[in-house]
């Protein structure tokens, strides 16, 4: 079952198009959502979530229509991204108090236990808590209702690579039990590739590609040669070649292998992959 189904989402702006954005994620998944700045990824999840309005296209969240269930809908998401404005000059526990009310299935019990399972004092103001910690503060109120779909907005972004590392550790917990599922966009890559099964990328608003992790990588491959090498015929088959004073390197499409037999080939990682197809 798809916990996520995002059909033809389209959003037009005077300098920006999202256009026909369609991508799903099965339950029990992590859905990395990958672009470089300004492709599109922020608009993506305000338009799905309605926080601002789509000229067109279709979101559906646990089975549930976010037009004609929006309760049901906001019962089963987490949004995680970041506390400013308001929530800096509350506590903890204020901002609890307020959030609590919206959601009909909210645990105390849980929330308690996160707060010490993360170390979270109640009586501290939000603008006070670390990135790390407001990241953390995000979740607890998320999992407190026990949100089905977790949509996370660059929330490793700024941190530490040890509190990166914890916060991954905790995603890939959440979905252990193959009911919870999470939809993580970030320009982090490399965390993505400790966690992400699945990956959509996105491009100057358009989808390139929505598939497994595995299938993604293994559609590309590295290519490093000599500059003598690089007939015409072939550089028209590199993605994002870059010519030096040794030779080039780039990227090629793992059905066009047989062409570069003089070249030195190897498995390029997700960062790899999109750094080249940007270029």
């Amino acid at each position: 079952m798809n916990i996520l189904q995002v059909e033809n989402l389209s959003k037009t702006y005077p300098t920006f198009k999202l256009d026909n954005v369609s991508f799903s994620l099965e339950k029990g998944y992590i859905m990395g959502f990958i672009g470089r700045n300004g492709a599109g990824k922020t608009t993506t999840l305000k338009s799905m979530l309605r926080f601002v309005h789509p000229d067109c296209g279709n979101v559906s969240i646990n089975g549930f229509d976010i037009e004609k269930d929006e309760f049901a809908v906001k019962n089963s998401i987490g949004f995680v991204s970041g506390l400013d404005g308001f929530y800096n000059s509350k506590k903890i526990k204020q901002v609890t108090d307020i959030t609590k009310k919206f959601f009909s299935n909210w645990s105390d019990e849980t929330y308690k236990n996160l707060l010490e399972k993360f170390n979270l004092d109640e009586n501290k103001f939000i603008k006070n808590l670390s990135a790390g910690m407001k990241v953390k503060y995000q979740l607890a109120l998320a999992m407190s209702h026990d949100a089905k779909l977790l949509i996370l907005d660059e929330p490793t972004s700024g941190l530490d690579p040890v509190s990166r590392d914890e916060l991954v550790i905790l995603f890939q917990d959440y979905v252990a039990d193959g009911e919870h599922s999470i939809l993580f966009s970030t320009h982090v890559i490399s965390d993505l590739e400790k966690c992400a099964d699945y990956i959509t990328y996105i491009k100057k608003g358009k989808i390139l590609d929505s598939c497994d992790v595995v299938s993604f990588k293994d559609k590309y491959l590295l290519v490093n040669g000599k500059k003598e090498d690089l007939t015409d015929e072939l550089k028209s088959k590199v993605i994002g070649v870059h010519e030096h004073n040794f030779g080039f390197e780039g990227m090629i499409l793992k059905s066009d292998k047989d062409l570069f037999t003089k070249c030195e080939i190897t498995q390029p990682s997700m960062e790899e992959i999109m750094v080249h197809t940007e270029r």
